[in-house]
C-alpha cells in the first residue's frame, strides 16, 4: 500500500512541476527511435498519446503533459512494460513512449475506488525512448 501512495505521490508531484521537455521534445525523441520499434497492429482510428510509461506490479500509468491515465492490464501494458524493464535506472523511472489507444472512464473510479479518473486501453506500441524521462523531483524513503 505504501507503494501505491508513494507512486500516486510521485507522479502527482511531477504532474504539478512544469515539465523541462516539452511535448515537441518528447515527440521528437519518439521520431528518432521509432525506426527502433515495430508497430504492433496497423490502424490510425486510435489517438495517438506522448508520454511518460510506468509499469510495476502494483500500478500501471500513462502520464502526458496534460494528462495522467490508468492504464488497462493486459498484454499489450505487459509488453510495453518488458520493453521499457531493461530502460529503466530505478524501479520509479518513467520511459518517454508514443502509443496508440482509446481512453474511458475508468470503471474503478466510477465504483468510488481511490484510483485515476480515466483509464487507456494501448492498441499500438508506436515507440520507445532508449533512456529514462528526467525526473524533476526526487523522493527518498526514509530507514528506519
Amino acid at each position: 500500500m505504501k507503494k501505491i501512495v508513494l507512486i500516486m505521490s510521485l507522479l502527482l508531484a511531477i504532474s504539478l512541476q512544469s515539465c523541462k521537455n516539452s511535448e515537441a521534445e518528447t515527440e521528437s525523441e519518439a521520431t528518432e527511435n521509432q525506426e527502433n520499434s515495430p508497430k504492433l497492429m496497423e490502424s490510425s482510428s486510435y489517438t495517438t498519446f506522448n508520454g511518460e510509461y510506468f509499469y510495476s506490479e502494483e500500478a500501471i500509468v500513462l502520464k502526458g503533459a496534460h494528462f495522467i491515465y490508468a492504464v488497462t492490464r493486459d498484454e499489450l501494458a505487459k509488453e510495453l512494460g518488458d520493453r521499457i524493464a531493461p530502460i529503466k535506472k530505478d524501479d520509479y523511472d518513467l520511459v518517454p513512449v508514443v502509443v496508440k489507444g482509446v481512453v474511458e472512464k475508468n470503471p474503478a473510479f466510477e465504483r468510488g475506488e481511490k484510483v485515476w479518473e480515466e483509464i487507456i486501453t494501448i492498441k499500438e506500441i508506436v515507440s520507445v525512448s532508449n533512456s529514462p524521462a528526467e525526473v524533476d523531483v526526487t523522493i527518498e524513503e526514509k530507514k528506519s
